[in-house]
């Protein structure tokens, strides 16, 4: 695990801040990139609470890969990775600098991991989506850090853990997709029915939530172990996934918070997690 000490091995060109927050944001329908709706507003909210950052590493459930990679162009592309949604949604562009410097800096941290420097990727919806409303002028460097789909939960926690020392060089880390995320399942007719969600999603809400919330993160790294409920909410471990970097990143001296903490569409949750 990077500690503390590895602070001076990390480029000079991030001073050193306080700790960062660390981030789970449910990011939800590709559409609360251009909607106003009680989750944007909490976007934004959270947004009045963080200290400016130097950079954002991002973890996406849409860059879900065999082996793990981290874009290092100097201006990464706004992806529309998505069908069947109005065009001003792929109009939007979230020019935001990338940052060369702490993709290689990633790469040194996560040593012996064999990690590729991507320059064709870009920034995916799981990114810009939520982001933008974090930081709407695109004006903090990110970058994005893969998924191995071939790794265990326990793996990706792991993983997670030998980041620490980028948040006191002023990086914000976030993991970006949904711990109830059945697409399966989900109810269009009642999409804008406020807290709506199947009898098995609010278990499963309820389950993981309560995880959370007592520190008790064994379970939710294996999470293929939890009851059936939790089970139906998580049929592919992509979304789910992004949570386990967030808590990987938690110290002993960190407070956990919920926010957007609600079901929609039945099947899909946008509970999101602070951690400072």
């Amino acid at each position: 695990m990077t500690t503390l000490n590895d602070l001076h091995s990390i480029s000079s060109m991030f001073s050193n801040t306080d700790k960062m927050p660390v981030l789970f944001l449910g990011h939800g329908s590709p559409m609360n990139a251009i909607e106003e709706n009680q989750f944007v507003a909490g976007f934004r909210n959270l947004a009045k609470t963080l200290p400016q950052p130097n950079a954002i590493l991002c973890v996406s459930a849409h860059w879900f890969t065999k082996g793990t990679k981290v874009t290092s162009m100097e201006m990464p592309r706004t992806i529309h990775d998505f069908g069947g949604f109005p065009q001003a949604l792929f109009d939007v562009q979230y020019p935001a600098k990338g940052s060369p410097e702490l993709a290689v800096e990633t790469k040194k941290i996560l040593d012996p991991v064999q990690v590729e420097l991507d320059e064709h990727w870009g920034l995916d919806h799981g990114a810009w989506s939520v982001i933008k409303h974090l930081y709407p002028n695109a004006d903090v460097p990110v970058i994005q850090l893969s998924i191995d789909y071939t790794k265990s939960g326990q793996y990706h926690f792991e993983l997670a853990q030998k980041l620490q020392a980028l948040r006191y060089k002023g990086v914000l880390i976030i993991g970006s997709g949904n711990i109830v995320h059945n697409l399966r399942l989900v109810d269009f007719r009642n999409f804008d029915k406020d807290n709506y969600g199947y009898d098995w999603a609010i278990e499963a809400r309820e389950t993981v939530n309560n995880y959370l919330l007592d520190g008790n993160f064994q379970p939710l790294i294996d999470f293929e172990k939890m009851n059936k409920a939790v089970q139906v909410a998580i049929p592919t471990p992509d979304h789910y996934l992004p949570l386990l970097y967030t808590l990987g990143l938690k110290d002993k001296t960190d407070e956990l918070e919920l926010f957007n903490d609600k079901l929609l569409a039945g099947s899909l949750s946008m509970t999101s997690v602070k951690i400072m």
